[in-house]
C-alpha cells in the first residue's frame, strides 16, 4: 500500500491509500537507457531520401560529343558530379526497430513507479465536478496543485472527452492513456496526475508492472 496525496478543487490536499501489491526491483540504469533508445529510434519516420541520377526527371542525352572538344568526357548532366545531378550514397528510406523483451519493460516501469513514489510526483486529482469541458478549471485546479509551472502527466482513459478536452491545450500537460505509458514522458515529468474517478484504471495499469 502507498501513500500519495489527494487534492480537491480547492486545493487542499488530503492522504490517499493507494491499495497495490507491487514489489521494489532492482535499479538498472542500463536497461532505462536501453528503453529510451528504442523509444527513440522507433518514432523515427525514416522517409528522408535523395533522388540518385537514375529518378531525376532530366534528360539523358550526353552533353557533347565524347572525343575532340578538348573539354572532359560526360555521359550524362544526371552525373552526381554536376549541379542539380544526382546524390551518389545518400539517405533512402528505410525502417529500424528496436525493442526490449517484456521482463525489461517491466523492470522500468517498476523503476519509475517506486522513483515517483518516494519523490512525491504520483497525485490524485477530484475533477469530477464539471458539466462540461473547462480549460480555465483545469487550469485552476493545477494551480491548487501547485503544478500550474512544472511538467505534468496526466493519465486518463480513452473514453473520458470530458478531462481531455480540459487539459489538451494546456501546454505543459501531456495526456497519456493508461494502457500507452511510455518511459521517455514519464521520466521527463515533474508530476504524474490522474483523476480520483479513474483510480481503478490506474491500478490496473501499474500491476502491470510488477
Amino acid at each position: 500500500m502507498f501513500t500519495i496525496s489527494l487534492y480537491g478543487n480547492q486545493g487542499k490536499a488530503e492522504t490517499l491509500n493507494l491499495d497495490v501489491e507491487m514489489d521494489k526491483k532492482e535499479q538498472s540504469p542500463v536497461t532505462f537507457a536501453r528503453a529510451i533508445r528504442a523509444l527513440f529510434q522507433n518514432w523515427r519516420q525514416g522517409t528522408v531520401a535523395c533522388k540518385t541520377r537514375g529518378q531525376l526527371a532530366f534528360s539523358n542525352k550526353k552533353p557533347w560529343r565524347q572525343k575532340g572538344t578538348g573539354r572532359a568526357r560526360v555521359s550524362s548532366i544526371r552525373s552526381p558530379i554536376w549541379r542539380k545531378g544526382g546524390v551518389t550514397f545518400g539517405p533512402q528510406p528505410r525502417v529500424r526497430e528496436l525493442g526490449i523483451n517484456a521482463r525489461q519493460r517491466k523492470l522500468v516501469f517498476n523503476n519509475l513507479f517506486f522513483n515517483a513514489v518516494d519523490k512525491n510526483v504520483l497525485n490524485c486529482l477530484d475533477f469530477s465536478a464539471i458539466n462540461k469541458p473547462s480549460t480555465k478549471t483545469a487550469l485552476q485546479a493545477l494551480k491548487n496543485m501547485g503544478a500550474e509551472s512544472k511538467k505534468v502527466v496526466l493519465f486518463l482513459p480513452f473514453h473520458d472527452d470530458m478531462a481531455y478536452a480540459s487539459f489538451r491545450n494546456l501546454p505543459n500537460v501531456s495526456i497519456m492513456l493508461f494502457d500507452e505509458p511510455n518511459a521517455y514522458h514519464l521520466s521527463n515529468s515533474d508530476c504524474w496526475i490522474f483523476l480520483k474517478k479513474d483510480i481503478e484504471s490506474l491500478k490496473q495499469m501499474v500491476a502491470q508492472w510488477n
